[in-house]
């Protein structure tokens, strides 16, 4: 990378050689705390945004096994048990097509958002400390390292004032759809690796760029202060810088192989704005289009190729392999955002309404919950940037994903009316169709964040009252988005019969034990057993996504056999059913089908005689292990 620092011109040339051969000195406690001083803004701002993840999140702490996310607690039990499937990666014992679930069919870990790259580089903590500690790690790193990325990226990319910077990175990473996402939706939190892939795609136009003038930063001298200018050498030979090219192509590819075994939703929703956002900038500055197409192209190209070398199998696994499936299955007419949630305050900010719930699907989609204030500040932003290009292309993103997010029909105020919504030209779009339209919402927030912060950094640099009172009212726009801590309840304990691993004398490690009733995705609570055993066994059915809709379309977990179904019904209503030969034969067959090495029923178990009482007419006397019955099969 080249230096933003001037060569003297009349330094000696054996004296520069010396200079440059010099070995590092060794990293002593003085130099590290120079080193601090001189980022001591960073870092304070960064312990900022760790303190305040911490604060949102801290009703799980200090005993997460002991807490749940009382707002999304199935989607919490779900992740738990992708975090401990993957952490069996560390012992040797991992593959897309996972046999510890849905037995014995399996399911397909791709086709799942399992955040796989992010369990596997904290299986050590999940082996030690267990999923649920694995889990409150991440939703407050999630929210804190999005912060923080972006701090980076405004400050060193885009060359921001600080404040500004801060500013607009505090929105990135506590906005209420981050904030409501960290109710359990791990895929859709970890953002930190947007604002890299940002980096390298814009490292990548100015090295294409011949005439070294492909920006985005506020002004010349503050990109100059940030390290981003371009090697004269190369301006004026004008021709791209290749090597650079090459370096970002390469980077690119790592960060989008990463993200994709991350959440591949996040990725499909940066792709699409930065492609709305370069579509713009080609517009608004075609001179730079000329100059940086063909080399911006070809490193695009590079890239893509190489993220397609490892991406290639898992991506045909995840929409052709077993237990893949190639459509989505969530409603886009459902999950579509209403129009009057955009200048409404989200219900888990400080000052915000339980009311205002009913203008979305759930705690987790308060993605659109900006209020009124913010908009009204961020398009007085908007006009007073003018006709900059970076402005231009972050107001046409912004628009263009608010307006994707209002679904194939708009909704206001509840109410579906007849005007149809942009979401209509994508709507049946191979992968598009994946992704729930309210969420186009959560690509909006960086550009309204990147208005903020060159408006206030513009402010900032200049004179007269606006230095003042713009990087003032962007701060009163956003204090009625402060987040509230995100409410949390006491989680029921699994059985002793799990914890102290009482279930390995009934089934083999790997084999599959049937806990009693099964687990749904309506009520996956028999799943933390798996969970609490670090999935070193297997389960029949469960809460997945797999291939059990109509003609083998995508749907939320598989149809009941029989004796589930059974079960199921006493577990919710008591009783003793009959039970003759032909259920008996059925019991057999279905545990048969499972591969089920034993049955367990907690003794706490809502009405557990009941199910007790139906389980030894089907499978014979229990033996009692702990605190549970169990029945070898």
């Amino acid at each position: 990378m080249s230096s933003a620092a001037p060569t003297a011109p009349d330094a000696a040339p054996d004296q520069a050689v010396l200079a440059a051969g010099r070995l590092p000195r060794r990293l002593s406690p003085a130099r590290l705390l120079t080193t601090v001083s001189r980022h001591r803004t960073g870092v304070t701002v960064g312990l900022l945004f760790v303190a305040l993840a911490g604060w949102l999140t801290h009703g799980l702490w200090p005993d997460p096994a002991a807490r749940v996310l009382a707002l999304n607690p199935a989607d919490q039990a779900l992740y738990e048990w992708f975090l401990a499937v993957d952490a069996r990666a560390l012992l040797g014992d991992f593959d897309l097509l996972t046999d510890r679930l849905n037995a014995p069919d399996g399911v397909n870990l791709m086709t799942n958002t399992t955040v796989i790259a992010l369990g596997i580089l904290l299986a050590p903590v999940t082996l030690l400390l267990g999923a649920p500690v694995t889990f409150a790690l991440l939703a407050l790193a999630n929210l804190a390292g999005t912060a923080v990325a972006w701090y980076l990226l405004f400050t060193r990319t885009l060359g921001a004032h600080r404040v500004a910077a801060a500013l607009g990175a505090a929105l990135c990473g506590f906005s209420p759809g981050m904030v409501s996402q960290t109710n359990s939706h791990l895929h859709m939190t970890a953002q930190w690796l947007v604002p890299v892939i940002v980096w390298l795609v814009v490292r990548l136009l100015r090295a294409a760029d011949p005439a070294g003038r492909a920006t985005t930063g506020p002004d010349p001298a503050a990109r100059a202060a940030a390290g981003d200018a371009v090697d004269r050498r190369q301006a004026l030979a004008g021709r791209p810088d290749h090597r650079r090219i090459v370096s970002s192509a390469v980077g690119l590819a790592a960060a989008v192989t990463a993200q994709v075994f991350i959440g591949e939703e996040v990725l499909f929703l940066c792709a699409l704005t930065l492609l709305v956002m370069a579509v713009t900038y080609a517009v608004t500055d075609p001179g730079l289009a000329r100059r940086a197409l063909p080399g911006f192209a070809a490193g695009m190209v590079l890239a893509a190729g190489l993220a397609l070398l490892v991406l290639a199998w898992p991506l045909w696994f995840q929409f052709a392999g077993p237990q893949g499936v190639a459509d989505g299955m969530f409603s886009p007419h459902y999950f579509s955002a209403d129009l009057r949630s955009w200048w409404t305050v989200s219900p888990l900010s400080v000052v915000g309404s339980d009311e205002a719930a009913r203008l979305t699907t759930g705690p987790a989609e308060y993605n659109t919950f900006l209020g009124w204030p913010l908009l009204l500040v961020t398009t007085g932003c908007a006009v007073w940037l003018g006709r900059r290009p970076l402005a231009v292309a972050c107001v046409v993103g912004a628009l263009a994903m608010g307006a994707l997010s209002l679904g194939p029909r708009v909704v206001l105020d509840g109410e579906r009316t007849a005007v149809p919504g942009p979401y209509t030209l994508l709507s049946g779009l191979p992968v598009v169709d994946g992704a729930l339209p309210m969420r186009f919402a959560l690509a909006a927030l960086p550009l309204i964040a990147t208005l903020l912060v060159l408006a206030a950094d513009r402010a900032l640099r200049g004179t007269g009252r606006a230095r003042r009172l713009v990087p003032a009212a962007v701060g009163v726009a956003l204090l009625p988005l402060l987040p509230a801590p995100l409410p949390t309840a006491a989680r029921p304990p699994v059985p002793e019969f799990v914890t102290a691993g009482h279930w390995r004398q009934c089934v083999e490690p790997g084999g599959v034990l049937v806990p009693v009733p099964l687990a749904t995705p309506q009520e996956p609570w028999p799943m933390r057993w798996a969970t609490a055993a670090d999935a070193a066994f297997g389960m029949p059915e469960g809460f997945f996504i797999g291939p059990y809709g109509r003609d083998g379309t995508a749907a939320m977990g598989t149809y009941k056999l029989p004796t589930s179904a059974l079960l199921t019904e006493v577990a919710k209503r008591g009783g003793q059913p009959v039970i003759g030969d032909q259920q008996r034969r059925q019991a057999a067959k279905d545990a048969d089908f499972w591969g089920a090495s034993c049955v367990a029923l907690a003794v706490d178990t809502p009405h557990a005689d009941s199910l007790r009482g139906t389980l030894e007419q089907l499978y014979g006397p229990s033996t009692r292990i702990a605190d549970a019955w169990i029945w070898r099969v």
